[in-house]
């Protein structure tokens, strides 16, 4: 049967349920025997690759022209003629598995997950999960619109981040105030599309028979290895561990500027004077960079990388309508990763792109595993896999060698990426916060003043040393900025559990960076076969949260940043 699927997504992506459904039916008729199951499975895997790739590839689409309403309206009708059916198909076939009693090599971890997905399974929750896509797409449209004049021409927000690195504070503060009127332009908008999409994910869990939507949630993100209360201890060590150190970074940047506080648009710009670092000028000479770093980090993860460049694999630029943020998704049929990217020509578009060249390494890495179902791997190795990346290739910035730098502007870019990371812990704990709250208190959480109110009680908790007096509207809305809280509910612990086995994975490096790389490729080569403490454990990590952990973490950056300063 897989001899006669198309490989070609030229010919796939154009194919209708009527063309896919058979050959979902004959693996639910077939019979599964111990003689027959290599086969079966590599079936189910093969077509379960293609509508895998055909909904990455429409959902890229919508995220490249979020103002295209052809695009979301094709997007919209695979959700509800092909993905949707085919989820409740997929469902029979995981049941026929397990009801089988066999188990495949290198499944042990895959039949875990899909007991778990069957428990949770119902039906009537299949066009709701759809729905939950599609209230995704509508944020994207949302901010993706959202433009301002500056300085005679209408500009997409993110190109007003080279204003923030400016020395001028009076033009850094224009700037931050325009781009806050226009996201405080849609509000309401985005206040109603919140109220839509906790009423639709508490209506999911009550019909999966959970309490609330986080207990749900929880066994959907297949988390095995910590609970929400390991949740509130990592909260809790923030506060005791990296709180103190978010205040020494700023306390320092508040010194050197000589101000007497810390105002949003303070953040960014160089404390001692220095122009903003501007690497490249052009996506071409970003990704010739970049690809020189990979080499250095080690040939074939660079020879990833110009296969990507090669076939038209990386999206990169900023421009208006395109989608926010970043992300690399992955395309299971031909077995290869895409990047997206908004670069405006800052360091952050540099460790932006080194960041999600590590999860398009993950693809790779994984593509030798025979089966669809070995892939999925939990974000808190797939964020390792990212964060690991930018600290392994941050010994390669310098111009002498291919990459962006003198020596001493090197030595500035990796002092601000480690202190870019010490205050990202504050910050997340704010985010994870936020949404343990709202999804256990749902009948308050759906006033959206209410969230307002929350938001502003955790960040004034967390975020020490920012000064938002007089900003109350701008402060209270944070929430609503947070592309995560409205696309992935729950997906941002991840960053900050992940982060700390990085920098084990880094600390490891700066005794043998050879040895450090081939483990993390060890472990990236492992996919979705493997516990998260296995995969940890092959990098060369341990995955843990307490308070030690981070402590070990923190001690590291501030010992390097130290060195550092020094160049």
């Amino acid at each position: 049967m897989q001899s006669s699927l198309p490989t070609d997504p030229q010919v796939f992506m154009n194919w209708k349920w009527s063309q896919i459904k058979p050959y979902l039916d004959e693996l639910e008729k077939q019979p599964l025997l111990s003689s027959n199951l290599d086969q079966w499975l590599m079936d189910w895997s093969d077509i379960s690759r293609m509508i895998s790739e055909m909904y990455a590839r429409l959902w890229v689409d919508t995220t490249l022209d979020t103002a295209n309403q052809q695009i979301t309206q094709r997007f919209n009708s695979f959700l509800d003629d092909i993905f949707t059916p085919s989820q409740a198909i997929n469902q029979k076939l995981k049941q026929k598995l397990l009801s089988s009693g066999l188990k495949p090599d290198g499944f042990e971890v895959a039949l875990h997950n899909m007991q778990v997905e069957a428990e949770i399974f119902r039906e009537e929750n299949l066009p709701l999960l759809a729905e939950e896509k599609k209230l995704a797409n509508e944020y994207d449209e949302i901010i993706g619109a959202q433009t301002v004049i500056w300085e005679g021409e209408e500009i997409p927000l993110a190109q007003l981040q080279p204003v923030y690195f400016s020395q001028d504070r009076s033009r850094r503060e224009r700037a931050w105030r325009l781009s806050m009127k226009r996201r405080l332009a849609d509000r309401q908008r985005i206040n109603d599309l919140w109220v839509k999409l906790l009423g639709l994910h508490n209506q999911i869990a009550k019909n999966a028979g959970f309490s609330d939507y986080r207990a749900y949630r929880w066994k959907e993100m297949l988390r095995f290895d910590y609970t929400p209360q390991d949740c509130m201890q990592f909260h809790q060590a923030i506060e005791q561990v990296a709180v103190p150190a978010a205040r020494r970074i700023q306390a320092k940047r508040q010194k050197r500027l000589g101000l007497p506080s810390l105002r949003p648009w303070d953040l960014s710009v160089d404390p001692l004077g220095r122009d903003a670092l501007r690497p490249f000028k052009t996506i071409g000479e970003l990704e010739d960079k970049v690809s020189a770093i990979y080499h250095r980090v080690d040939p074939e993860l660079g020879g990833y990388f110009d296969f990507m460049r090669q076939h038209n694999l990386l999206d990169l630029e900023n421009r208006k309508g395109k989608a926010p943020g970043a992300y690399c998704n992955n395309y299971d049929l031909v077995r290869q990763p895409f990047i997206f990217e908004n670069a405006v020509g800052l360091h952050a578009d540099v460790a932006t792109l080194i960041h999600e060249g590590g999860h398009a390494f993950h693809v790779f890495e994984e593509a030798h595993l025979p089966y669809f179902q070995q892939l999925p791997v939990g974000m808190e190795i797939a964020e390792v896999a990212s964060m690991a990346m930018e600290l392994l290739a941050s010994p390669y910035l310098l111009a002498s060698e291919g990459g962006f730098y003198s020596e001493k502007e090197a030595a500035r870019a990796r002092i601000e990426h480690l202190e870019e990371q010490v205050l990202f812990w504050p910050y997340m704990a704010v985010v994870d916060a936020f949404q343990h709250w709202a999804y256990t208190n749902s009948e308050d959480a759906i006033a959206p003043e209410n969230c307002d109110q929350k938001w502003a009680e955790l960040w004034r908790h967390y975020m020490v040393a920012q000064d938002w007096s007089g900003l109350d509207d701008e402060m209270v809305t944070g929430w609503q900025r947070k592309q995560h809280i409205f696309e992935v509910p729950f997906y941002y612990v991840e960053y900050g559990l992940a982060a700390l086995g990085a920098f084990q994975v880094w600390r490891n490096a700066l005794k043998d960076q050879k040895e450090a790389v081939a483990a993390y490729r060890r472990a990236l080569a492992l996919g979705g076969t493997a516990p998260i403490p296995k995969l940890y454990e092959t990098a060369g990590a341990r995955f843990a949260w307490d308070a030690q952990t981070l402590q070990e973490a923190i001690d590291l950056a501030e010992e390097m940043i130290e060195k550092l300063e020094r160049v």
